[in-house]
């Protein structure tokens, strides 16, 4: 189907057009705009707040595990929100569809805020052993279940209550919560680790942040509480116009579900891919270059201003040249800009790092035929092949490196300048022997490492701070222009009836894109010792949506909400 067929879908009459969408008071949807954003806002600050603490909570929820899969542990800890979103969307959605907007609202911070205390309670690895990670990971993902049916009801909320030339505007007011909640999580975080000190706060004060989210809690609820149903919600229910069934009718009919695809893959995953992109830097910084934390604190506030502003910018923006336009340039500008960037970081943030790559190069050599993807998204494989110890053992301390082809049955070895570093045959040992030589293995590689010039972390006095912020800042304007205008753009897709629905398995489905790009990042790393490979899958996911939204979704700029169907002209 092209965009002329997708445009050629009228727009009729389905229930009286609410105030909100003819003359909305200002002073009204600046109040609804506000409260809806601040909750939202401390919603998304307990859903952000585990990445500026990725390595400290790492380690006291995953210490007992081997150090390769508390590294992808602590970056699926991330994706597993992404994962429960669309199952949120799924209970939440139609909720919000049959109950209401504002009843969905109260039950997602509920659950968000506890979810959020607990983790803050949660027994350390050394306490009660893998019980540990197993309840924190099943907290984060109550956490994204919550931001499931958290965004698309907020969105739909506001987009109701705002008039038809303000609503990118509008709108990116929640666009930019995430940001928001972000750079209020580093606030806490600073604030905490300078009032305690880094050795009291990484042994004890890291949870000071997560229970302090029963004071946002009890703030959101009660603002949440004062909070008027939507106008257009309100109007379509006087008219007996709810659907009974909204999942059904929403991706049980072939009209309704063509568009959720095409938005799925036109807008929703390409936007998800763009923000990962533009926040993977954190963990680039944080797990693989290994600044020091309150440097990589400061970088991500002082970006995260920058990217506040231009969603905001972008959300305007779309409410004069259109939403598509603007994301679709935010595809393109993502895609191009993330490579330069990504090298950029890297120079600024450890340039010791690139004078020993010049000097020192690393080459693993190994009999291809001995090595495998190493893709374990789920970190529940095991790897025993002296070419995958090899890589893996290099790959988990940062190194980039340069893959040669040895000969057959030859065991694998890691080349550092001169000198070599042996790896070993782990298939057929028992679980304590394999154990034994891999930690043997990793000293070794580490020393010789060490004398090569390969520091174990970035050096504080030689971080550019300022560089960092700039760079990430310049990428974060073509993620804004990604991201901001997709609100308002899915909302103008969808009827009334199912759009809390259809707009939170859409966008939540399309998460999923993103949400996996640190862990396939970490895979493509191994298996090719670029540290940069994954980049290629972001740029193909953006390309897809470029190309597929370009086509066939068409501009909705100036739709009068209620008056969205998806009735075919005969």
């Amino acid at each position: 189907m092209t965009q002329n067929a997708l445009s050629s879908e009228r727009a009729t009459t389905s229930v009286p057009a609410p105030a909100a969408d003819q003359a909305a008071d200002p002073g009204s949807l600046r109040r609804v705009v506000v409260a809806s954003s601040l909750g939202a806002i401390f919603e998304a600050y307990d859903l952000v707040l585990y990445g500026p603490m990725a390595a400290i909570v790492a380690a006291e929820f995953f210490s007992g595990l081997d150090p390769a899969y508390a590294y992808i542990f602590t970056l699926l800890s991330a994706a597993v929100t992404y994962v429960a979103r669309p199952f949120g969307g799924l209970v939440f959605g139609p909720l919000g569809d049959r109950a209401g907007r504002k009843f969905t609202f109260l039950l997602t911070i509920l659950i968000m805020g506890l979810s959020t205390v607990l983790i803050g309670l949660l027994p350390s690895y050394a306490a009660i052993g893998v019980a540990s990670p197993l309840l924190f990971m099943a907290l984060r993902i109550l956490q994204g279940l919550a931001y499931g049916g958290e965004f698309g009801g907020a969105v739909t909320y506001i987009a109701e209550y705002a008039p038809a030339h303000r609503r990118g505007f509008a709108t990116s007011a929640i666009a930019v919560t995430a940001a928001s909640g972000l750079a209020l999580a580093i606030l806490v975080v600073l604030a905490c680790e300078l009032a305690l000190g880094k050795t009291a706060f990484e042994a004890w004060g890291w949870r000071i942040p997560f229970l302090l989210s029963a004071v946002l809690m009890l703030v959101s609820v009660y603002i949440r509480l004062r909070l008027q149903e939507s106008p257009v919600f309100l109007a379509m229910k006087r008219s007996g116009g709810g659907s009974r069934t909204p999942l059904r009718e929403a991706f049980g009919r072939w009209d309704h579900l063509r568009v959720a695809l095409l938005v799925l893959f036109g807008a929703a995953a390409g936007q998800s891919v763009a923000i990962a992109t533009g926040s993977y830097p954190i963990y680039l910084l944080a797990l693989n270059l290994k600044i020091d934390p309150f440097l990589l604190h400061y970088t991500i506030l002082g970006y995260s201003v920058v990217f506040i502003a231009a969603m905001i910018l972008a959300g305007w923006l779309s409410d004069r040249i259109g939403r598509k336009p603007v994301v679709l340039a935010g595809f393109i500008g993502t895609a191009l800009a993330a490579y330069p960037v990504f090298l950029g970081v890297t120079h600024y943030a450890h340039p010791r790092l690139a004078a020993a790559m010049t000097t020192h190069p690393v080459t693993v050599a190994a009999d291809p035929a001995t090595c495998s993807p190493q893709f374990d998204p789920f970190g529940l494989a095991e790897f025993r092949n002296p070419c995958d110890i090899a890589r893996r053992a290099v790959a988990k301390l940062g190194v980039p490196y340069a893959n040669r082809a040895a000969s057959p049955g030859r065991v694998a070895e890691v080349e550092i300048g001169a000198a070599v570093v042996p790896a070993f045959e782990g298939v057929g040992l028992d679980r304590a022997a394999f154990t034994q030589q891999a930690k043997a293995f990793d000293v070794a590689l580490a020393a010789a490492l060490a004398d090569a010039g390969y520091p174990a972390r970035a050096a504080p006095e030689l971080t550019n701070v300022s560089m960092l912020i700039t760079l990430m800042a310049a990428l974060s304007v073509f993620v804004a222009m990604a991201s901001a205008p997709l609100s308002a753009w899915m909302a103008e897709m969808f009827p009334t009836r199912i759009r809390t629905t259809a707009f939170a398995m859409s966008y939540n489905i399309g998460g999923w894109f993103g949400g996996f790009l640190p862990a396939i990042s970490f895979a493509a790393f191994t298996a090719t010792g670029d540290l940069y490979a994954g980049l290629w899958y972001a740029a193909g996911v953006l390309l897809v949506a470029l190309v597929v939204g370009g086509l066939f979704l068409p501009e909705t700029r100036g739709r009068a909400l209620d008056r969205v169907t998806l009735e075919r002209v005969p």
